[in-house]
């Protein structure tokens, strides 16, 4: 029966060619925007790692200018006590540019005597900003103003880089370098890691570091913690309050929801384009495998009036024709899973082994079933053929 087929199917070999290459676009279509799917639904499931609600950004330039460190730490003391004093503020912090949800990044290398690791990055953040997004400590402690008096530059360290220098060991108490391995920083502290690029995205390798006495001249950023009923009218008063403080500052404040939700939507875009295109070429080849088994039906009503008058039976003729169009996609899939497994096998994209395999697995079963479905009613409609009627139109 399988040599009969593959042999009607030799046969039809050119009209055969475009429905496999159909299945075979689509295949690796489908993969290509499970692949993200599961990707992206894997970084939903991983905890958050900060409360983004009710924090707002105030983000102001041209900050104030002097070389004296006193004046400057108390310009900057008496700007917190006059926001603290509103009764909607409940905390606030000062940070580098890298807020959470935002595109800005400063990225460098760590370096420890056997290990060396890029792209990680790096925040400076005072002493309030884990209490600001209610982070989570997992080892160690959070910085203190003792810190200043430290022998080593102390840092605190996220769980993905703890896991990548220190693996299951303990990391308190270790000097680490930077891209050079020179300068030398004492992790005092790891936190879950954030998801910082939103829902999506996964977490980055990161460190923080404290502000030092120098940090106002180039820090632009406050986080503020406010209460759940802080509305419109107070973000005014909070933006007039800061504004005649900093009278030569252009002040904007953001919401840490709306940027959450804007890059989310942004990182969604890929996704959608590629399920806007695989939806179109799946339309193609359902209404390929329509147009095929509609033609074969008509084209072999002799061959299957043929068969039902020596005793197949409607179903059997139905199964042939279902079997036909599975041999197909199998031999598309074969090609398809050929070009899929080289994802994992050469680490494109540098993502996980295991979302490729599931994605793989789950393209194999979509398309099974497109076909299958696609192919079902055109066989019934062949093991619908009266012999009679068949042989005497031949």
């Amino acid at each position: 029966m399988i040599k009969h087929l593959f042999k009607l199917i030799w046969n039809k070999k050119k009209q055969n060619f475009l429905l496999m290459s159909e299945i075979l676009v689509s295949f690796l279509v489908t993969f290509a925007v499970l692949t993200l799917i599961v990707y992206y639904y894997q970084n939903y499931k991983k905890p958050m790692g900060l409360d983004y609600r009710d924090v707002w950004i105030i983000n102001y330039n041209n900050s104030y200018q002097t070389k004296n460190t006193d004046s400057l730490n108390a310009y900057y003391e008496t700007l917190v006590k006059n926001i603290k004093a509103m009764p909607q503020v409940k905390n606030i912090s000062f940070t580098s540019q890298n807020t959470p949800f935002t595109n800005n990044t400063n990225s460098g290398g760590i370096a420890t005597n056997n290990k060396k690791v890029d792209n990680v990055n790096f925040y400076t953040i005072d002493d309030n900003y884990k209490d600001v997004l209610n982070m989570q400590l997992l080892q160690g402690r959070w910085f203190n103003k003792g810190d200043a008096l430290a022998k080593y530059t102390p840092i605190v360290i996220n769980s993905d880089l703890k896991q990548n220098l220190f693996g299951e060991g303990n990391a308190i108490g270790k000097v680490i370098g930077d891209n050079d391995n020179k300068n030398k920083m004492k992790v005092i502290g790891v936190v879950q890691s954030i998801k910082i690029k939103g829902d999506y995205a996964d977490t980055k390798v990161g460190v923080y570091k404290r502000t030092d006495t120098g940090s106002f001249r180039w820090l632009g950023k406050m986080l503020v913690k406010v209460t759940p009923d802080a509305d419109a009218a107070f973000e005014g008063r909070l933006y007039k309050t800061v504004a005649n403080y900093m009278k030569n500052s252009d002040i904007e404040i953001e919401h840490l929801t709306n940027n959450r939700k804007n890059i989310n939507e942004f990182t969604l875009i890929p996704m959608i384009v590629l399920l806007i295109v695989a939806c179109f070429l799946i339309i193609n080849v359902a209404l390929g495998l329509f147009g095929v088994l509609w033609y074969n039906i008509n084209k072999r009503r002799g061959e299957i009036g043929l068969r039902r008058a020596i005793g197949a039976t409607g179903n059997s003729v139905s199964s042939q024709l279902i079997a036909e169009s599975i041999i197909l996609t199998t031999l598309s899939l074969i090609i398809g899973t050929f070009f899929a497994i080289q994802f994992p096998l050469l680490n494109l994209f540098n993502l996980q082994a295991g979302i490729y395999l599931v994605a793989l697995v789950l393209s194999v079963i979509f398309i099974y079933l497109l076909v299958f479905v696609c192919s079902l009613y055109p066989g019934r409609q062949a093991a619908a053929i009266y012999p009679a009627v068949a042989l005497h139109e031949e």
